[in-house]
Parts: C-alpha cells; structure tokens; sequence
C-alpha cells in the first residue's frame, strides 16, 4: 500500500491515495498503521478517494471532486478534521490534483480549502453549533471545571477554561477526562487559557487518540467559546491559538462561518508492507 506522512501543527496522519476507492480499511488496518512503535505512527489517516467513487461521499461528487475520508488512530470514523483537510490539500495539490484551491467532501460535509500566499492554507470550516448543555469536566488529580462551552464544529468539543499557562500545563491529559453528562457521540475536549488580547493557549485530549499535539476543529472551538464569553463574536477579526505543535489562526465571520489558518507539510513517501496489515 502506498502512503504519505504528514502533519498540521503536529498533528500528524497518514495519507493513503485510493482514488478509486479500492481499498478496504478496516479499523484493525487502521489501528496497526497508526501504531507509533510497530507501525507508521501517527493520530489518524487520510484516504484520498474521489467523491464519486465511494458509497458516503457519492452524493457530494457535483460539488466537491474529492472526499476526505478521515479515521482516528483508534480505527473509529469522525466527522472531520481541520488540521487534517490542510495537509489533505497539500496532498492533492503536491500530486498536481488541484491548484490553489478546492472544495473537499468530509462526513462533517463540504468544506473550502485554499492556499495562502504565505504558504499556509486556510480552510472554511462551517457554521459552529453550539449546544445547550454545559457539562463538567475532571481531569485526573485536578478540580471538577464547568465547560465554557459544549459546540460542534463538525465535531463535537467541549471547551473548559483554565487559570492561567502554569496550571494549563500541570493537567494530567495520559488519561481521558470525565464529562458529565457526555455528548452523545463522544467528544474532544480543550483546555484553553489566555495569553494576551485574542491570543489563548490550548491543550487537546483528542477522541479515539488521546493528548495530540494540536487540533484543528478544536481550536475553533475554543477561539468561538471564548469570543462568546468576551462578548466578541463573530466580529471577522482574527484569534492567535497556541498549540503544543505550533500555532493557528482562527476567524469567526459575520455570517457566522469559521475560518482555520495554519501550515501543512508533507513529510516523507513510503509504501506500506502487506504484512504490516496482513497481521491484524
């Protein structure tokens, strides 16, 4: 099987080219490619399949040309992944698929990606969603906090704010938080504090991977949990979050769409070995 390693802040993934939508990726297959001692590594894979060719996204083919078909590295399917459609453009564009731009299809649904002058991309992430429940969260050895807020963007986050940047790094993310109550389908949680004027700073405990080194639908929502607590909302004025991988930037429109800005790296080409998944 041929594959790409990459990243987004990182984020990283596997990249695995299936334009006609032939393979079959079982969450097993999954699981043993994202494995960071006996396989590849990484927090979830990208397969690159054109819309048109695969049964969830056929439905999207007049609108967006590819689909992006996004599994965690525990093998579970998520909605989207904003880090993850940057580096899926940077594929597309690296493989002369694309020019500087392209809608992309994702179970979360279509999504615009572009290429900045700056060399970073920027991806329009829809309209966040935010929910009616705040819930609590408790991380290990620390206090019970009440959620700022509870939002989809497509995917579902529950944002929680803490103290100040020594507290934020003191958390204990190697095991998985409590929320109470817990979103149906699960959920990322962020742990954001502020830094200066528009300017935060996050951890993530990704669902399905555990602490990632960034996250890119999860910056949106701490970028919009916090301007809703600020008053600010959707003003078109930019946020600067901070991540353990690096930094991104986030716009909260007018209109109510989001924009996520940050960079995107193709970082090696490889093929995978047959026994590598013949052995889970």
């Amino acid at each position: 099987m041929h594959a790409l390693k990459g990243h987004g802040t990182e984020n990283d993934f596997v990249i695995v080219p299936d334009l006609d939508g032939a393979l079959e990726l079982s969450p097993a297959a999954v699981r043993a490619i994202c494995d960071r001692h006996a396989g590849i590594g990484a927090d979830g894979v990208l397969r690159v399949v054109r819309s048109e060719n695969d049964p969830e996204s056929k439905e999207f083919a007049g609108q967006a040309e590819f689909f992006m078909d996004y599994r965690n590295a525990d093998g579970s399917l998520a909605e989207m992944c904003g880090n993850g459609v940057r580096v899926f453009l940077r594929y597309l564009q690296r493989s002369s698929l694309v020019d500087e731009e392209a809608a992309v299809a994702t179970r979360g649904g279509i999504v615009q990606a572009r290429l900045r002058a700056d060399g970073d991309i920027s991806v329009r992430m829809g309209v966040p969603e935010v929910l009616a429940d705040r819930p609590v969260v408790t991380a290990a050895h620390d206090e019970p906090r009440l959620a700022l807020s509870a939002l989809t963007i497509p995917n579902p986050h529950v944002v929680v704010a803490v103290d100040d940047v020594a507290t934020l790094d003191a958390l204990d993310l190697t095991v998985a938080p409590q929320v109470e109550p817990a979103l149906p389908h699960g959920q990322n949680i962020e742990f954001v504090t502020p830094v200066d004027h528009r300017h935060l700073r996050m951890r993530v405990f990704e669902r399905g991977v555990g602490e990632t080194r960034s996250c890119g639908t999860g910056i949106c929502a701490a970028a919009v949990a916090v301007a809703g607590l600020n008053g600010v909302g959707p003003d078109g004025e930019p946020w600067r979050v901070d991540v353990p991988g690096g930094t991104c930037q986030v716009t909260w429109f007018p209109d109510g769409t989001v924009e996520l800005t940050g960079p995107a790296v193709i970082v090696a080409e490889l093929d995978l070995e047959e026994s590598l998944l013949a052995a889970r």
